[in-house]
């Protein structure tokens, strides 16, 4: 029996999930104003099996901002009368006299495209007075995240409130705390809205296959956390037999850098999209999970083109993290903690507020709330052809997990068989992790004769590049870029090659203008 078929028939080990919410647990909540938003709710309902009489249309502001006052009085005030009127809850006084929920029907709400998702308030005082954090006068928040502490009086507007949700390991039925978990789909149209939804449906099917990208970023070497948090997700998927690539260079991933099949991308720290996501050609894979960590990532859901959020969604992932204002690099959701519950099979808003120390603060959600996309990781689900070789790549890890050279020799070997770039560039990239590079380097030119569209071939070309550059081997990383640069002229990614010959062997500047001379 060949290999291949013997690894698709190998089901690896099962490990109890957790159980999933209850769809009577989730509201949605809608701009009544907005067509759009109604469409959107009464969709997603239908499919999600919430009930019907969980929807809420409250009449807001058809904007993405809305005032401290706009928030209090139109939304959450009349949203607390609703959970009243519709008996969703029980209040009392906590231990400090605070009106509180001590029990709640709804666990999960979720806002729709429509609902405004920043509140407007004022920024930090710039400088602080000496001793107090620069945060500490702000009332900007994301609407979401005030949501979270819904009918808890008494609390604070600024600065931000601790969560006891983070770094817990159940599900938000069996934390029984006094919170809502409070997610959003959003995005710069409906169309967009309408099939992140689908796509987590449907991948919950299949399963979540293909690539990892991880793109750090070694600007702030005064954070001891930002890449270390990247280099344990992009272990956790190595270990998990999905085949990843992580840039540690200082600057974001170039333009147009060619990739394919993106299931998972972790990166950090830019302002604006860019890289390969400003490549026409660029598509997610259905289902993927897409996040970049930078303080302004959400600052706006509409425009397609700026910032991270809605340019990721708008390039077909179905979630993502992002914070509406300036959030401060410790108070941002944990990338290693999300990623780590989302592999462990919680939903993508409960992996989302495990990973994330505060509330009423800018951070929020954006995909399907419910949405499980490592529900198959033991080889389960429906099968895909698209997914036939990151299926057998990840249940050939499980198989040899404690044996690497076996595991590597024998995705060879079916890579020889088939003629797959795709199981020969994933033992490249196990070799690279392990440091083994020459032989890694054999693994990617064999990868390019099999491979038969150009942007797969110049990637070989940049994963050797990369090693020499790793290595301190500069003018043999630029002796290949300039072959490459020749090769891809006549497709869009050899702008990748560009940028990176731009920073590793910049033109000359130009002869100085010679000065008149003084009279």
């Amino acid at each position: 029996m060949r290999l291949l078929a013997l690894l698709l028939c190998f089901s690896g080990v099962l490990h109890a999930l957790p159980a999933p919410p209850d769809p009577a647990s989730v509201a949605v909540l809608y701009n009544s104003t907005s067509a759009v938003s109604k469409a959107l709710a009464e969709f997603y309902v239908k499919v999600r099996g919430i009930p019907a009489d969980h929807l809420v249309g409250l009449e807001l502001p058809d904007t993405e901002e809305i005032s401290r006052k706009d928030y209090d009085d139109k939304l959450r005030d009349r949203l607390i009368r609703e959970y009243d009127r519709r008996e969703w809850w029980t209040r009392g006084r906590d231990q400090r006299g605070n009106l509180a929920p001590t029990q709640s029907k709804i666990r999960i709400l979720v806002c729709m495209r429509g609902v405004p998702s920043r509140i407007a308030g004022t920024g930090p005082a710039l400088p602080p007075p000496p001793g107090k954090q620069p945060f500490a006068d702000t009332t900007q928040a994301a609407v979401d995240s005030e949501l979270a502490l819904l009918g808890i009086e008494g609390l604070p507007v600024e600065a931000m409130i601790s969560n006891p949700y983070f770094k817990q390991e159940k599900t938000v039925a069996e934390a029984r705390l006094p919170m809502t978990l409070v997610g959003r789909i959003d995005g710069p149209t409906k169309e967009v809205c309408a099939r992140m939804i689908k796509d987590a449906i449907e991948t919950e099917q299949t399963g979540l296959w293909g690539m990892s990208i991880i793109d750090l970023s070694q600007k702030f070497p005064e954070n001891q956390e930002g890449d270390p948090a990247m280099e344990r997700v992009a272990k956790a998927h190595r270990d998990a037999g999905i085949p990843v690539s992580v840039d540690r260079f200082p600057d974001t991933l170039p333009v147009n850098y060619p990739l394919r099949d993106v299931a998972l991308y972790f990166g950090w720290y830019d302002w604006n999209v860019n890289g390969p996501f400003a490549n026409p050609n660029f598509k997610f894979k259905k289902g993927a999970v897409a996040v970049h960590l930078h303080s302004f990532s959400a600052t706006q859901l509409r425009d397609a083109t700026k910032n991270w959020c809605a340019p990721l969604l708008a390039k077909g992932a179905a979630a993502t993290l992002g914070n509406v204002y300036e959030p401060y690099l410790p108070l941002t959701h944990n990338f290693d903690i999300f990623n780590a519950r989302l592999m462990a099979g919680y939903t993508l808003v409960e992996a989302a507020y495990m990973a994330v120390p505060v509330l009423s603060w800018q951070n929020i959600v954006l995909g399907d709330p419910l949405y499980r996309p490592f529900l198959h990781l033991d080889g389960s689900g429906e099968k895909a052809d698209a997914d036939r070789e990151y299926r057998a790549i990840r249940l050939a890890s499980a198989r040899w997990k404690e044996d690497p050279k076996q595991f590597e020799a024998m995705l060879r070997e079916a890579a020889d068989r088939m003629k797959s770039g795709v199981l020969l560039e994933a033992v490249g990239l196990s070799l690279a992790a392990r440091k083994g590079e020459a032989t890694a380097a054999d693994e990617f030119r064999k990868a390019k004769l099999y491979y038969a569209d150009k942007p797969d071939r110049l990637r070989m070309d940049l994963h050797l590049a990369t090693m020499e550059r790793e290595a301190g081997k500069k003018s043999e990383a630029i002796k290949l870029l300039r072959g490459a640069r020749a090769l891809y002229a006549d497709i869009p990614e050899s702008l990748a090659v560009a940028s990176w010959l731009t920073i590793l062997d910049p033109p000359p500047p130009p002869p100085a203008q010679p000065q008149p001379q003084k009279k």
